[in-house]
């Protein structure tokens, strides 16, 4: 009889008497249950802090006051359709799917700069019809996918050398392509997401402390030849110093927050979304949360991605695969990253960069793959973390080598013992 140990320490007795073909956990009921109840009710929170944002604008210049609302509501349906194929897929088959999704990721990024249609100067978004795709979304998944798929079948890169090529060679030239979009934000959220990715892999903090040196000075160069984005950062320095141009969106921001109090003034009740705070339902939704629901308001946004992160890193650590492990925390980084990110800029702790708030922020593709990238969270935490992506491999899936099997010593000829004892023993 044989015994499978469950990571809550249970164990099952099988009678096979054979070999085990993989071991089969008990999914983690916590991990899975907080992350579909903090997913549900971001998204759900963000369909009616969509709505508040952008109904009393569209009313006062006689537009359609749930237009926005009808859209988004559209692409969480979507969303939440491509959650429930990421969360029962097969993640051999989602493996497999990695090489082919990154390279159609990238030649959709090559094509937004040839075929984007401009918007406030930048080309990131193609429009199909009624639809509207934004490539660099896309990009962050594939990227996850391949990431983890290549981790997983080699030692963690233990050299600078070893970090470059092929890895750092491949997002170095995506975040190229979104430079030239341009798309700052989307290019620190990646860099931040394969940081977080190899620091669970095992990759030295050494390595990586200088493999990040090299990119923070690579992108402070890039933002210092750039007018606008050095302006940014200026401005970031000193908002007040220029309220009216540059430092207008981080002023009416901080007004906004300053003026919500403990409790805020009321939902719907805001006036900074009236013409006043620039893109209040996209990368500035936050500001308009802390006015009208105030600090309790904030607070509760902020616990929210608390709680995801927690559930997606037990998640990871919990997996046994190296494949799943990997993505996991990608994904989890990739996710509550965006969110300190925007939530700093916000708050006027960080530069704006650009980047809407998961889940909450109006934005059909972020929500889309923000929700994909949940089902297969998911997806790992209902298998338990056992090993479902495995394959045949020259090194072993968790990056180290395969252990020398000791080879049984022949005893010269004349040294064994007596055929009779032998059969004895």
């Amino acid at each position: 009889m044989t015994t499978v140990e469950f990571p809550s320490g249970r164990a099952v007795g099988s009678r096979s008497g054979g070999r085990s073909k993989g071991l089969v956990h008990r999914p983690d009921e916590l991990d899975f249950r907080l992350l579909i109840l903090v997913t549900l009710g971001l998204v759900a929170f963000g369909l009616v802090m969509v709505f508040s944002a952008t109904s009393a604008p569209a009313a006062i210049g006689g537009g359609d006051p749930g237009y926005y609302l009808r859209r988004q509501s559209i692409y969480a349906l979507l969303g939440f359709s491509l959650m429930i194929v990421a969360w029962r897929a097969d993640m051999r088959l989602v493996r497999r799917l990695a090489p082919a999704l990154l390279v159609g990721s990238l030649a959709l990024l090559v094509a937004v700069l040839v075929l984007g249609d401009p918007v406030n100067g930048a080309r990131r978004w193609l429009t199909f019809g009624p639809a509207v795709l934004q490539p660099s979304e896309l990009a962050k998944l594939a990227v996850a996918l391949w990431a983890a798929t290549y981790l997983a079948r080699r030692r963690p890169p233990q050299r600078l050398r070893d970090l470059i090529r092929p890895l750092g060679l491949l997002v170095g030239g995506i975040c190229a392509l979104l430079m030239l979009e341009p798309d700052l934000g989307t290019t620190i959220a990646l860099v931040v997401m394969v940081g977080g990715m190899l620091l669970v892999g095992g990759t030295p903090l050494r390595t990586l402390a200088l493999a990040g040196s090299l990119t923070v000075a690579l992108g402070l160069l890039a933002i210092w030849i750039e007018p606008y984005r050095r302006a940014r950062i200026l401005s970031f320095v000193d908002p007040w110093a220029d309220a009216q141009n540059t430092g207008f969106q981080t002023v009416q921001a901080m007004i906004g927050l300053g003026s919500g109090g403990f409790f805020g003034v009321g939902l719907g009740e805001g006036v900074q979304k009236i013409f006043y705070l620039p893109e209040a339902h996209t990368d500035m939704i936050f500001a308009i949360i802390g006015e009208e629901l105030g600090l309790v308001g904030a607070t509760g946004v902020i616990v929210a991605y608390a709680a995801f992160a927690y559930a997606g890193f037990r998640i990871a650590l919990r997996s046994s695969d190296p494949f799943c492990k990997r993505l996991a925390a990608g994904l989890t980084v990739l996710v509550c990253g965006q969110a300190a990110i925007n939530l700093g800029a916000v708050l006027g702790l960080a530069p704006m960069t650009g980047i809407p708030l998961p889940f909450v922020s109006y934005g059909g593709s972020s929500l889309v793959v923000a929700l994909a990238a949940v089902g297969l969270l998911l997806n790992i935490a209902g298998n338990g973390g056992r090993a479902t992506t495995s394959v045949p491999d020259r090194r072993r899936g968790d990056g180290g080598p395969r252990p020398a099997v000791p080879r049984r010593r022949r005893r010269p000829a004349g040294t064994g013992r007596p055929g009779h004892l032998r059969r004895l023993a």
